[in-house]
């Protein structure tokens, strides 16, 4: 991992190059290296790599906002004297957003200027000096990416703009049209087949944190259970648990130890470093701290987190009696060290460690693991054919880690309704809630859990909102919001490019 860090650092000098004008003073820097003579061979390729693994860490940094926020898990700890980031970051959680808020754009354009250096890395692989293993094992690494992308794009926006080469001629990237959901996953699985036979089962020490055959399994499983074929989701699945490779750890709490980075259960998480100033630490989970704390949640007197991410009253009432994850996953409050008062404002525990320089954590953020799998596996079962044996067994060996009873004996309904609720409380605040929720449920039903989740909280709301009600649209979900916006500013610069309905 270390060495992947250090990748990190020297590829931003690349990058910058790269995104240079060509004719800055029209004239090109001997210092510099261009595109053309980039890509040479094995190192360079691996920067340019590593180089994507690199900007998988901003777009992780904001997946709370467009999938646990905009959920029933999480909250804003709301703050009257400053109604700054309500038409921004507050607007998902009140399903108030729209083709000109800001996080919608950063969504987007982060997504697809990834995608961009993923294409023109993938063609630049067949012209380099590679050994043949290697440049299988890079491209393996590049096409599970470009899947994992285009899945979160589908997911969030429908039909998108599909594109697999480097774009040569920069005005064509203002005549590019969305192409089908059903050609985007054609694409995907495509890229899968390609990563799942590339990738090694393994990597060495000296390169954790790299992609493995069973992430691109795991991504295979979810892409299929989210097309609704259970039976290619239950094959990919069953040979990520066939590998031998994975495992639950004993303690639920050691999952997310910064001193216990990929682990047995660990599949794929993206890779930080804190405790210095490289600029690669995980600073980002201080968003999810409380405001006005006064460091008795951060741990440095006066520093005060941002107030996102708040899990709701709804999230915490949901835990089951005795389920040793709660304490592990949610705090809810803290003690004024001034007063000595108990303040109820609740924040994510699972991520908070002990870290020496403020601002600079050191915790890893996991994508994938193999409790994810195990509760997929029980779920590509039972929208077979109903629980079975093997079902059960996986449902129950997560909920035995978190020393609750097995369950047994459900029908398949009532099956999914525990499955989903494992779901919640197992991988809560890992990003899983609003991909979950849209692929079990009806759109009628996800409309009618929203609509209450709202409902509750306008009633009782999580954290005190002192002079500022509600305002009339916050907390009513439409049908059309199930699929964001394209952002305006997409729009006003393609005319060619159309606008999900509603929007």
């Amino acid at each position: 991992m270390k060495n992947l860090i250090k990748i990190f650092i020297s590829l931003s000098v690349v990058l910058f190059m790269f995104s240079c004008s060509d004719d800055f003073l029209d004239k090109p820097n001997p210092n510099q290296l261009g595109e053309s003579s980039f890509y040479q061979n094995e190192k360079q390729v691996t920067q340019a790599i590593v180089g994507v693994y690199g900007q998988l860490q901003e777009i992780t940094a904001s997946q709370w906002l467009y999938s646990e926020m905009i959920t029933d898990n999480t909250t804003v700890h709301f703050d009257e004297g400053n109604r700054g980031n309500a038409p921004n970051i507050e607007s998902f959680e009140y399903w108030q957003y729209n083709s000109g808020t800001g996080r919608m754009y950063d969504l987007y354009r982060d997504t697809y200027n990834t995608i961009g250096n993923i294409n023109l890395t993938l063609s630049k692989l067949e012209g380099a000096d590679i050994d043949a293993n290697a440049a299988a094992k890079f491209e393996g690494e590049l096409r599970f990416f470009r899947a994992y992308y285009y899945f979160l794009l589908t997911q969030y926006f429908g039909d998108v703009i599909l594109i697999t080469e480097p774009l040569t001629d920069p005005s064509a990237a203002f005549e590019l049209e969305r192409s089908p959901t059903s050609e985007v996953y054609a694409q995907i699985e495509d890229d899968l087949d390609i990563a799942v036979n590339s990738l090694p089962n393994t990597v060495p020490p000296s390169e954790a944190g790299r992609l493995t055959k069973g992430a691109a399994l795991t991504l295979s499983g979810k892409f299929w259970l989210t097309r609704k074929d259970y039976t290619k989701a239950k094959a990919a699945l069953d040979l990520v648990v066939s590998s031998d490779v994975y495992d639950l750890l004993p303690n639920y709490k050691d999952v997310f130890d910064p001193n216990n980075k990929n682990h047995k259960e660990s599949i794929f998480e993206v890779q930080f470093q804190g405790g210095n100033d490289l600029g690669e630490h995980s600073g980002f989970i201080y968003n999810f701290y409380p405001q006005f704390t006064n460091g008795e949640v951060t741990g440095f007197p006066g520093v005060s987190g941002g107030g996102w991410n708040i899990p709701t009253l709804d999230i915490i009432g949901d835990y089951e009696d005795g389920d040793l994850r709660k304490a592990i996953s949610v705090s809810e409050g803290y003690t004024n060290m001034n007063t000595g008062e108990f303040v109820a404002i609740p924040f994510i525990e699972k991520f908070r460690y002990e870290h020496s320089i403020q601002g600079r954590p050191d915790n890893n953020w996991p994508i994938y693991r193999y409790a994810d799998v195990l509760l997929m596996l029980a779920e590509a079962i039972n929208e077979q054919s109903g629980p079975n044996d093997e079902a059960y067994g996986y449902l129950n060996e997560v909920r035995d880690r978190a020393d609750l009873d097995p369950v047994s004996g459900l029908s398949q309904d009532e099956f999914r309704t525990i499955l989903l609720h494992e779901r919640r409380i197992e991988l809560a605040f890992e990003n899983h809630r609003w991909f979950d929720l849209r692929r079990t449920l009806s759109a009628a039903e996800l409309i009618a859990l929203l609509t209450a989740h709202g409902e509750l909280e306008k009633a009782n709301p999580t954290t005190p909102r002192g002079s500022v009600g509600f305002s009339a649209g916050d907390y009513i979900f439409e049908s059309h919001e199930l699929l964001f916006p394209i952002p305006n500013r997409e729009v006003v610069v393609n005319p060619g490019l159309t606008q999900n309905e509603g929007y």
